[in-house]
Formats: C-alpha cells, structure tokens, sequence
C-alpha cells in the first residue's frame, strides 16, 4: 500500500484528503496544517492525523488541538507527498524536504515549470500525456482552468486536428471560492500575462493558441469561451457534440443560465464539496459560422484538479494503463453518475 502525505489543508487539501481517504489503495498518513483555525478543527474532527511545523506547536496545545507530529515526521513515513500549500511555496518544501529526503511530490498548477523557482519540467493533463509522468520524481498538476482547456482541445485535435488553424480562448475567472472569506471585488480585471497559454502549450506544443484572462466578481466557476478556426468550413454542432458525448469528466448541458445554476444545482443534490469535478459544455450556446467555431463551457475551479491528481497518482506511482486508472478514479468521484445527474437536470 501506497503511503501518502497532503502538505497542505486549504481548498485543495482538504478535498484532497476526502478523495484518498477513500481510496483503499492508499495510506493516508495525514494533512500538514500552519494555523491553529477553524480548518485545524475540521480536520481532526475528521478523524486525519495532523502534522505541523514545530514553530506553531505552542499555539496547538493553547488551543487543545491534537496533532500527530511535525511535518518532516510525516514526510518521511511517506512514499509520495501531494504538496497542496500555499503557491509558491512548493519550492521551498521541495528543498527543504522533497530533495533531502528524496521523497516524491506533485505540486499544483500555481507552481513554476521554469526558471530559477522551477519544483518539476512537466504539467500533467490526463487527458493528454497521462503516460508520460510514469516513473517522474516530481510533476505539477495543472491548474483548473488548464486542467479544462486540455480537456476539450484533445478530443478537437484527435477528430480535427488536421483543420484546426488557431485557438482563441477567454477565460473568465471566478473571484474567490465559496468558502474563501476574503471579499469578491465589484470589478473586472485582468491578467496581463496569464500563464495558461504556456501551460496548456507545454503539453499540446504544436497548437497555435491565444489565450486572454479576467477575473469577474464571481465565487460560482469559471467560465472559458473558445474561438477555434479552421481551413474550411468549420464543424457542426452535431458533429461537436457526437465528439465530446463519451468524454470522461465532460458533461453536456442545454439549459443552465449561467455558472451559478450549475454549482448550486451540485449543492442541492448533495455533490461532495459541492463539486461536479468536470467541464460543462453548454450546448445551447455553440455556434458554427463560416470557418469559425465557438465553445462556451464552465470549469469547475477548484474541484476540477482532484480527479487529476488521483490519476496522476495512478500513472506516476501505480504505473497502471489509462483505461484502468480512469475506471478506478471513477469509482472514488463517480463522475459517470455525476456527469449523468446533470445532463438530465439541465437536458
């Protein structure tokens, strides 16, 4: 059995720990914590084992939150560590502890893949190069947005990939998630560098993309709008659909006003975390004009890179067959049902 370590308990930690807490193939050694707060609480209520730095110590035992040991103990019983800290300091716990101990560990979409910061050389997709981490020391997940992005330029390329000329992709960026506590700005701005466009192309390298990114004062999603051009006369709407009706964590809706009836459509039924875990091609809204095609989905911001993790995990450690790893990852998040669920609510 595979044992394994969440240095982190924030909005990926802890939906991290929900999932592999599931998973009988793993030993969940326990979640690192920095603060003595509500989240603490939370996760030992759960019932996790709880490791933090030495220098927070006092203030555990002021408060009479029990914990388990310090965060190098944990690492060290560990055979791969899911580093879900706060970006950019996935770096610093990579050499002060991965390096050292050598230990095994992903890190998260906010990390650097290059430059003098650089924790790994590859972001994985796996919907793309799912096979290409096996036996990788360290690997980035990549983040929502271009977890979603790859998921629905892959199936475009494999049915028409020798049309395609050029991408053009806005995304539109929630503000904050539902359980931050910091205020969403009554503003729109955006990033004059967004780092998704040299992301989704360090795996897809040959594709000619375009990608613009704002941030709207929204906590429900996010939402990508896609331009793709072609040589010719650009696809149907059935022919889009027909590529995308198998896809696994892709679901199809048609009725769905906007992002929020999505997410709160999740909550209601009783979603973990509130989370669908997908991208939600929203149907109604494609158009196929001339040699242009034009996607709208919305991404499911911080539920979306769960999944991937747990089949990072299952390519980086276990070395399974992609067919294998997405059956098995199924089991743990029920995408099928939830993907099912939902195109029967929005039909």
């Amino acid at each position: 059995m595979v044992k394994l370590f969440i240095n982190g308990y924030g909005n990926i930690g802890r939906r991290l720990a929900t999932a592999f807490n599931l998973d009988r193939e793993i030993n969940l050694i326990g979640i690192a914590k920095y603060n003595a707060d509500e989240r603490a609480k939370e996760a030992v209520s759960k019932g996790y084992k709880v490791f933090i730095p030495q220098s927070i110590e006092k203030d555990f035992n002021n408060k009479k939150l029990e914990f388990s040991g310090y965060i190098e103990d944990a690492i060290e019983q560990s055979d791969i560590v899911i580093d879900a800290s706060k970006e950019g300091l996935g770096f610093a716990n990579k050499q002060k502890f991965y390096l050292p101990m050598k230990k095994m560990a992903i890190f998260q979409g906010g990390e650097n893949r290059e430059g003098k910061y650089s924790v790994a050389d590859i972001i994985h997709n796996s919907r793309v190069n799912y096979d290409k981490v096996v036996d990788k020391s360290y690997v980035i997940q990549g983040s929502c947005n271009v977890s979603g992005m790859g998921r629905i330029m892959q199936p475009l390329i494999e049915n028409f990939g020798d049309r395609i000329i050029r991408y053009d992709v806005t995304l539109i960026r929630r503000w904050a998630d539902l359980e931050d506590s910091k205020d969403v700005k009554d503003s729109i701005e955006w990033d004059k560098n967004p780092h998704h466009q040299d992301d989704v192309k360090s795996f897809i390298p040959n594709a000619n993309l375009f990608v613009d990114s704002y941030k709207a004062p929204s906590r429900m999603m996010h939402l990508h709008q896609m331009y793709i051009r072609f040589k010719d006369k650009a696809p149907s709407k059935n022919e889009i659909l027909d590529s995308f009706e198998n896809e696994f964590g892709v679901s199809i809706l048609n009725s769905a006003k906007g992002t929020a009836d999505v997410r709160k459509k999740a909550l209601e039924i009783g979603f973990v975390h509130g989370d669908t875990n997908m991208v939600h091609i929203h149907q109604e809204v494609i158009r196929s004009q001339d040699d242009v095609l034009k996607i709208l989905y919305s991404d499911d911001q911080t539920g979306m890179v769960i999944p991937e993790n747990h089949l990072l995990v299952q390519s980086m450690v276990f070395k399974k067959p992609r067919r294998k790893a997405l059956e098995y990852t199924n089991r743990i998040f029920q995408l099928n049902k939830k993907k099912k669920i939902l195109e029967e609510e929005f039909k």
